[in-house]
């Protein structure tokens, strides 16, 4: 595997693989528009992992779940001691507890 290098453009020079290009408005917009529904989209995850984790059959699945869960809630940017007390816990109930709260 080669890095750093990418196809070739038509004139035969090689361009990088992360080529910087320019986005069109409507990019722009659909970035934009991602950052600001970004809280809500992270709060719908954190209502799908209680869903997973009341029905996780082993105890891989419901560690990969808590982990996603501990991401989406730093995203959010909670206040450090909830984050630690519910992954402490880890217990579905206070966390479907908590995002009751938050999605008031």
């Amino acid at each position: 595997m080669r890095l750093g290098i990418g196809i070739s453009n038509r004139t035969g020079e090689n361009l990088p693989l992360m080529a910087k290009s320019k986005s069109t408005p409507y990019q722009q917009d659909l970035i934009k528009n991602y950052y600001a529904s970004l809280d809500r989209i992270m709060l719908q995850k954190l209502q799908e992992l209680v869903t997973e984790l009341y029905l996780a059959e082993t105890p891989q699945k419901t560690e990969r779940l808590w982990q996603r869960a501990h991401n989406a809630m730093l995203k959010l940017k909670l206040p450090a001691s909830i984050v630690n007390h519910i992954m402490e816990k880890r217990s579905v109930e206070i966390l479907a507890k908590n995002l009751n709260d938050w999605l008031r």
